[in-house]
């Protein structure tokens, strides 16, 4: 019987043992450098962002934290790619799906706005997320001589910084521990890289009036059964006046919760 204890008791350390060496050996796996091509490792990347990269228990981190991966990989895909080719040209190409993809999500934005998941205004984040699916989609998408155009780095580089800063600010700040960096760069950023965003914008669209004019694209010509007519060419021009007097709104709305955060200021606003 005491033969039996003892060979229970020598046998309960080699399991434990065991135990720790498979532990050990998946944490080695972990965080040992990954053989993989760098295109593997970003495509793994890409997809454990995608289903939400759960790197947080707290249910209330989830949708921030899911949005600020999605944009950092984004952002690892961008700087992989100039650093590889040295130039911006097929840029666009390389990372469309991704960014279509993100950037259609976004819709969500709004609803989470609604419902309170994000403090921001939702008529901001409206404006803000329906311009960029307008330029994603009716835009780049569709007009592909346009894709090389400097203008379209311009913009892709503030929006990810900007949804990088953002995002950030909102993870750290539900967990209440938001370092002061995060804070300060996310109400002085914006400063630089909406405006640098809407040029981009802008000049995106100018740069695709020619060809829109002589293909007309997406225009309605009459005459017609239904007796409409729509020409995209002007529609574009009204786009890019209406820039001159939303942008100022949401401008000066965050130059008002910059003061408001950074400055400790009591600012009333109407309701947007």
């Amino acid at each position: 019987m005491k033969s039996c204890e003892r060979n229970a008791l020598a046998r309960i350390p080699a399991e434990g043992s065991v135990r720790a060496r498979g532990s050990l050996r998946e944490a080695e796996v972990t965080l040992a450098p990954s053989r993989e091509s760098p295109n593997a490792w970003l495509r793994k990347l890409l997809w454990k962002a995608l289903l939400g990269g759960r790197l947080l228990t707290n249910q209330r981190v989830e949708t921030p934290l899911d949005h600020l991966l999605r944009w950092l990989v984004l952002a690892i895909a961008m700087v992989r790619f100039y650093m590889e080719k040295g130039t911006h040209r097929g840029l666009y190409k390389s990372i469309q799906k991704t960014l279509k993809f993100f950037q259609t999500f976004a819709l969500l934005e709004i609803v989470h706005c609604l419902i309170g998941i994000v403090p921001t205004s939702v008529l901001v984040t409206g404006v803000q997320v329906i311009s960029r699916i307008f330029m994603v989609w009716l835009i780049t998408h569709s007009i592909k001589p346009i894709q090389n155009e400097e203008s379209v780095v311009l913009f892709l580089v503030a929006w990810t910084v900007t949804e990088i800063t953002r995002y950030s600010f909102y993870t750290f700040s539900l967990l209440d521990h938001l370092p002061y960096f995060i804070k300060w760069a996310r109400y002085n950023f914006f400063i630089i890289l909406y405006p640098v965003g809407v040029a981009g914008e802008l000049l995106t669209i100018y740069a695709a009036l020619p060809y829109v004019k002589k293909t007309g694209m997406f225009s309605i010509r009459l005459p017609n059964k239904y007796n409409v007519s729509f020409d995209y060419y002007y529609f574009l021009l009204i786009t890019m006046a209406s820039y001159i007097p939303l942008f100022p709104q949401l401008y000066f709305h965050m130059l008002r919760q910059r003061r408001k955060v950074l400055h400790g200021e009591v600012i009333v606003e109407k309701d947007d």
